[in-house]
Formats: structure tokens, C-alpha cells, sequence
């Protein structure tokens, strides 16, 4: 007997597997935007930053390949919206600070708590929430009238690559997948990089997990018949989405947003029992907890002002070459970088 499987189970599915690229790179080959920062700012190594610029250039590629075979919209999610570059300021800032403060993000909260760290679930639970608060709840009427979110108008959407190919008269894939190779160019010029062959390793196979979620949404979108969105992973209204239909199962349909998140936990465990890594552990001090969750609660806030997080902006947005994606991720660094200084060093002048 034939057993039919949804639209919905289908985007899921789409967001499981991505997911399972980006938990597994995040225990098996230590990828974390905050443990990027600080190996920068403190620890005098730019290889995890620069493996982050291997998964943004293998997405950007794989992105503009896809737009140029027909395989996906030249306007997806975060081409759709008008760009508000105070918000993107502000919400990075926010966010960066709060990432600080908490010690990961929403990506690495999920894949710590893979590696049994319970300190991670209430990180999860605070942000969601939290995103729900700013997005839908209580604050949503504030932040829309600080920071109201519109439809592009207008033939160029707000891409880098879409306004080169206004002016210059060549194809947007093209452009964009130039604009791909010369990252990944760039990045791998470096040679501590290359001596890590690791850190390119699971650079790239971030990058195909934001391409399984832009390619299978996409198929879904075309192929189907319910308008399902066209998305790759964020990680902050997710979180509270996937709380909900936890909750609420029964009544609400899986999402790509459900699927992510179960994706990125689940090879996050993978991982940390492949490495021998898995262990639980817990919170002995209240004042590391309750800066913990004011992070989270800050992170929620930020991410929904700036329309997404270290990845729904730093990947997924950056993989088209949004004009959000830069500002936001460069203010992500600012507010992590003041963060960072803050908790290690303090604010007291140099002698």
C-alpha cells in the first residue's frame, strides 16, 4: 500500500537533512560562529572564520547554479523584503551581544545540546520564546514601528548580484557565481587553512546544507500545489516554531523550520557520539545562567529585527548576496566583538 507523504513532510524532510550537514559540522568539525570570533579577536587564528567563508562560498555557488538552471526563483525569502539597513544594524548589534553574552547561538545552543549540554535547552527554549515575544507577541506593535518589514518594491530585487546585473546587462547567475569562486578564492588562499583540510571539509558541506533547503523548498514550490515558501535555515523564529509544534502537534503540520531544527540536534548527537564528546552537563552557577538567558532573550529580539540570525542572515541571506546579509553579519560581529571585550577583558583602559 502506497503511504503519501505530504508537501509539508516533504519541506521537512528538506530541513532534516540540511540540518544533519550543519549539526554533524558542528560537533565533528567545531563550526560556531561565536568560537569563530573569538579564535579571531583573541586567539590568533582566523581558520574557523575562514571555514565559515568555505560554506558561504559553496552555497553562493550552488545558489546561482540554481537560479541559472531554473531550479529556484530569482527573489526568495530575503530578496522578497525591502531592505531596512537600520534594522540590520540594530537587530546584528542586538543579537551579537546577546550571542555573547550566552556563550553560542541559537545554531549552537541546538548543537550543544546534541552534545548533552543542558544549559543549551534552556538557551533554546529562552529564544524562542523570546523571537515569538518581538515577532508576534506583546513587542511585535513596537518593533513595527520602529522597524517595519515590507515587500521589495520595484524590477531589482535587493541582491548584490541582481543590481550588478542591472547595471552591467549580464546574468544574475553568473555574476553571482563569479562572486562565489572569488570567495572561496579568497578564502582559501590562506595557508593555516589549508593545512586543516577539516575545517574546509565541513566548511563545505555547511554550504550544501543551506543548498538542500534553498533546492528542496524550492522543488516543493514548483512541484506542488499548497504555495509552501522557499527557505533555508535561520535559527530564531525556527526555535520557537519547533517549540510549538512540539506542543501543539497534532494540530499544526511539520515545517522545514520542525525539520531543521530536529536535524542540526540530531547530527549534533551523531556527532558527539562519534567523537567520543557526549556528556551531560548542567549550570552550577545562577549568574552564568541568568546571563545566559538575558543573552537568549536578546538574541530572539535582535534576530527578528534584522530578519534572521549568524545563519538565516550569515548564510542563508548571504547566499544570495542580499544587501542584508553583510551589514547584519558585520553588526552580529561588532555586538559579539563588545560582548566578547566585556566578559574577558572588562572595559577598564590599558596600562
Amino acid at each position: 500500500m502506497d503511504i503519501p507523504i505530504t508537501e509539508h513532510q516533504l519541506v521537512a524532510l528538506a530541513g532534516l537533512l540540511g540540518g544533519l550537514c550543519l549539526g554533524l559540522a558542528a560537533r565533528m568539525g567545531r563550526f560556531c560562529s561565536l568560537g569563530a570570533i573569538e579564535d579571531a579577536l583573541y586567539g590568533g587564528s582566523t581558520v574557523r572564520l575562514r571555514s565559515w567563508g568555505v560554506a558561504l562560498g559553496v552555497a553562493i555557488l550552488g545558489v546561482f547554479a540554481l537560479m541559472g538552471a531554473g531550479l529556484l526563483p530569482e527573489a526568495p525569502y530575503h530578496l522578497a523584503l525591502r531592505w531596512n539597513p537600520w534594522a540590520s544594524i540594530a537587530g546584528g548589534l542586538v543579537f551579537g551581544y546577546g550571542m555573547a553574552l550566552s556563550g553560542m547561538c541559537g545554531f549552537g545552543a541546538i548543537a550543544r545540546l546534541g552534545g548533552g549540554d543542558l544549559r543549551s535547552f534552556v538557551i533554546v527554549l529562552a529564544m524562542g520564546v523570546s523571537t515569538f515575544i518581538v515577532l508576534s507577541g506583546p513587542l511585535a506593535p513596537l518593533r513595527v514601528a520602529l522597524f517595519p518589514q515590507e515587500l521589495a518594491t520595484g524590477a531589482v530585487p535587493p541582491g548584490i548580484a541582481h543590481r550588478l546585473a542591472a547595471l552591467t546587462g549580464l546574468p544574475v547567475a553568473g555574476i553571482g557565481m563569479a562572486i562565489g569562486a572569488a570567495v572561496l578564492a579568497g578564502v582559501l588562499a590562506h595557508r593555516p587553512l589549508l593545512r586543516k583540510p577539516s575545517a574546509i571539509l565541513w566548511g563545505a558541506v555547511v554550504g550544501l546544507g543551506v543548498l538542500i533547503g534553498w533546492a528542496g523548498t524550492a522543488w516543493v514550490a514548483r512541484t506542488g500545489f499548497e504555495g509552501t515558501p522557499v527557505m533555508s535555515h535561520s535559527f530564531a523564529a525556527p526555535l520557537g516554531e519547533s517549540i510549538l509544534w512540539w506542543m501543539t502537534g497534532s494540530g499544526r503540520p511539520l515545517s522545514f523550520a520542525v525539520g531543521s531544527v530536529a536535524g542540526v540536534w540530531l547530527g549534533a548527537f551523531a556527532g558527539s557520539l562519534i567523537k567520543g564528546h557526549f556528556r551531560w552537563e548542567a549550570c552550577e552557577d545562577p549568574r552564568e545562567l541568568r546571563r545566559q538567558i538575558l543573552g537568549a532573550g536578546l538574541m530572539g529580539g535582535g534576530a527578528v529585527v534584522a530578519v534572521g540570525c549568524t545563519v538565516g542572515q550569515g548564510l542563508s541571506a548571504f547566499s544570495l548576496l542580499a544587501f542584508s546579509a553583510p551589514v547584519t553579519a558585520t553588526a552580529i560581529f561588532a555586538g559579539a566583538a563588545f560582548g566578547l571585550r566585556q566578559l574577558i577583558v572588562g572595559f577598564q583602559p590599558a596600562e
